[in-house]
Protein backbone atom coordinates (compact mmCIF):
# COMPACT_ATOMS: atom_id res chain seq x y z
CA UNK A 1 0.00 0.00 0.00
CA UNK A 2 1.49 3.48 -1.24
CA UNK A 3 -1.44 5.31 0.13
CA UNK A 4 -4.58 5.86 2.10
CA UNK A 5 -5.79 5.50 5.81
CA UNK A 6 -5.67 1.96 7.07
CA UNK A 7 -8.69 1.35 9.83
CA UNK A 8 -7.82 -1.26 12.55
CA UNK A 9 -10.61 -2.50 15.15
CA UNK A 10 -8.67 -1.97 18.62
CA UNK A 11 -9.28 -2.67 22.66
CA UNK A 12 -9.17 0.01 24.74
CA UNK A 13 -7.05 3.30 23.64
CA UNK A 14 -6.08 1.48 20.41
CA UNK A 15 -2.46 3.04 18.79
CA UNK A 16 0.02 1.61 17.06
CA UNK A 17 1.32 -0.32 19.96
CA UNK A 18 -1.98 -1.38 20.62
CA UNK A 19 -4.32 -4.63 20.62
CA UNK A 20 -6.36 -5.53 17.90
CA UNK A 21 -10.39 -6.56 18.80
CA UNK A 22 -11.36 -9.97 17.81
CA UNK A 23 -15.31 -8.44 17.56
CA UNK A 24 -15.31 -5.89 14.76
CA UNK A 25 -18.64 -4.00 15.09
CA UNK A 26 -17.74 -3.70 18.99
CA UNK A 27 -14.60 -2.29 19.06
CA UNK A 28 -13.67 -0.01 21.52
CA UNK A 29 -11.90 2.57 19.16
CA UNK A 30 -10.78 2.19 15.68
CA UNK A 31 -6.58 2.98 15.29
CA UNK A 32 -6.70 4.93 11.59
CA UNK A 33 -2.83 5.12 10.17
CA UNK A 34 -2.60 7.26 7.46
CA UNK A 35 0.35 6.04 4.91
CA UNK A 36 1.86 7.92 2.22
CA UNK A 37 4.78 6.95 0.19
CA UNK A 38 4.72 3.42 1.75
CA UNK A 39 5.32 4.77 4.86
CA UNK A 40 3.56 5.59 8.27
CA UNK A 41 3.11 9.09 8.37
CA UNK A 42 0.51 9.45 11.41
CA UNK A 43 -1.91 7.42 13.79
CA UNK A 44 -4.99 8.45 15.06
CA UNK A 45 -7.83 7.01 16.89
CA UNK A 46 -11.72 7.53 16.59
CA UNK A 47 -14.27 5.83 19.08
CA UNK A 48 -16.10 3.23 17.79
CA UNK A 49 -19.97 4.08 18.05
CA UNK A 50 -22.58 1.61 19.44
CA UNK A 51 -24.76 -0.05 17.37
CA UNK A 52 -27.41 -2.54 18.51
CA UNK A 53 -28.00 -6.58 16.75
CA UNK A 54 -28.23 -5.89 13.16
CA UNK A 55 -26.80 -1.69 12.62
CA UNK A 56 -23.94 -3.35 10.80
CA UNK A 57 -24.34 -0.09 8.93
CA UNK A 58 -22.53 1.79 11.89
CA UNK A 59 -18.80 1.44 11.85
CA UNK A 60 -19.08 1.46 7.79
CA UNK A 61 -20.48 4.61 7.60
CA UNK A 62 -18.24 6.01 10.50
CA UNK A 63 -15.13 4.61 8.70
CA UNK A 64 -16.53 6.07 5.06
CA UNK A 65 -16.74 9.59 6.69
CA UNK A 66 -13.10 9.43 7.51
CA UNK A 67 -11.82 8.74 4.50
CA UNK A 68 -10.75 5.14 5.03
CA UNK A 69 -9.56 3.50 2.36
CA UNK A 70 -8.27 -0.04 3.76
CA UNK A 71 -9.69 -1.77 7.11
CA UNK A 72 -7.98 -4.96 8.75
CA UNK A 73 -9.77 -7.14 10.06
CA UNK A 74 -9.99 -10.90 12.19
CA UNK A 75 -13.60 -10.90 11.04
CA UNK A 76 -16.72 -9.66 9.77
CA UNK A 77 -20.20 -10.14 8.72
CA UNK A 78 -20.95 -10.46 5.41
CA UNK A 79 -23.39 -7.33 5.55
CA UNK A 80 -20.96 -5.02 6.85
CA UNK A 81 -18.45 -6.50 4.48
CA UNK A 82 -20.96 -5.68 1.41
CA UNK A 83 -21.41 -1.99 2.97
CA UNK A 84 -17.44 -1.65 3.41
CA UNK A 85 -17.40 -2.91 -0.48
CA UNK A 86 -20.07 -0.54 -1.30
CA UNK A 87 -18.12 2.42 0.20
CA UNK A 88 -15.12 1.60 -1.76
CA UNK A 89 -13.09 0.12 1.63
CA UNK A 90 -10.84 -2.89 1.12
CA UNK A 91 -11.01 -5.29 3.51
CA UNK A 92 -8.02 -7.16 4.65
CA UNK A 93 -7.53 -10.44 6.76
CA UNK A 94 -5.55 -11.76 9.70
CA UNK A 95 -6.69 -13.59 12.32
CA UNK A 96 -3.06 -14.74 13.17
CA UNK A 97 -1.80 -11.93 15.42
CA UNK A 98 -3.38 -9.37 17.82
CA UNK A 99 -1.01 -6.41 17.74
CA UNK A 100 -1.86 -3.85 15.08
CA UNK A 101 1.82 -2.59 14.14
CA UNK A 102 2.90 -6.18 12.69
CA UNK A 103 -0.76 -6.42 10.40
CA UNK A 104 -0.14 -2.75 9.37
CA UNK A 105 3.61 -2.99 8.59
CA UNK A 106 2.17 -6.72 6.45
CA UNK A 107 -0.64 -4.60 4.58
CA UNK A 108 2.09 -2.05 3.81
CA UNK A 109 3.85 -4.48 2.12
CA UNK A 110 1.21 -6.26 0.53
CA UNK A 111 1.46 -9.24 2.70
CA UNK A 112 -2.04 -9.42 3.52
CA UNK A 113 -4.90 -11.11 1.75
CA UNK A 114 -8.30 -9.17 0.37
CA UNK A 115 -10.87 -11.22 3.16
CA UNK A 116 -13.09 -13.38 0.37
CA UNK A 117 -17.06 -14.49 1.03
CA UNK A 118 -16.25 -17.93 2.35
CA UNK A 119 -14.28 -15.96 5.48
CA UNK A 120 -17.14 -13.82 6.52
CA UNK A 121 -18.54 -15.05 10.09
CA UNK A 122 -22.03 -15.76 10.71
CA UNK A 123 -24.39 -13.07 12.46
CA UNK A 124 -25.08 -13.40 16.24
CA UNK A 125 -23.21 -12.27 19.35
CA UNK A 126 -19.39 -13.62 19.44
CA UNK A 127 -19.51 -13.66 15.43
CA UNK A 128 -16.67 -11.30 15.55
CA UNK A 129 -18.75 -9.02 13.38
Amino acid sequence: MEKGRIAVPSIAEGGLDGQRSGHFGHCDVFTMVDVENGSIKNVTTVANQSHVQGGCMVPVNLLASHQVTALIVGGIGMRPLMGFRQAGIEVYYDAERPEIRPVVEDLISNKLPQISNDQVCGGGGGSGI
